[in-house]
């Protein structure tokens, strides 16, 4: 019984600490990186969503670009 009780207090704790070490590095990553959207609806049709507004599409939001002002003619921007 109590090598049991090692055991599950083991696991616990290793999992606290990766789930302590794992979301500070997810979160940082997709607020200044890159992060994953879906566009829904008709507003970026005939190029995002071309079945129509029942359909989704997921895009890569690239952070760097915008960051270093590397935008050009022709990409797409996401405001918030």
């Amino acid at each position: 019984m109590a090598q049991s009780q090692s055991w599950v207090r083991r696991c616990f704790k290793a999992f606290c600490k990766g789930f302590f070490v794992a979301v500070p590095v997810a979160v940082t990553f997709l607020d200044r990186v890159a992060c994953v959207a879906r566009v829904e609806g008709s507003s970026m049709q005939p190029s995002l969503n071309p079945g129509g507004s029942q359909s989704s599409d997921v895009v890569l939001l690239n952070h760097w670009k915008v960051r270093n002002f590397e935008v050009q003619r022709g990409d797409i921007v996401s405001l918030v």
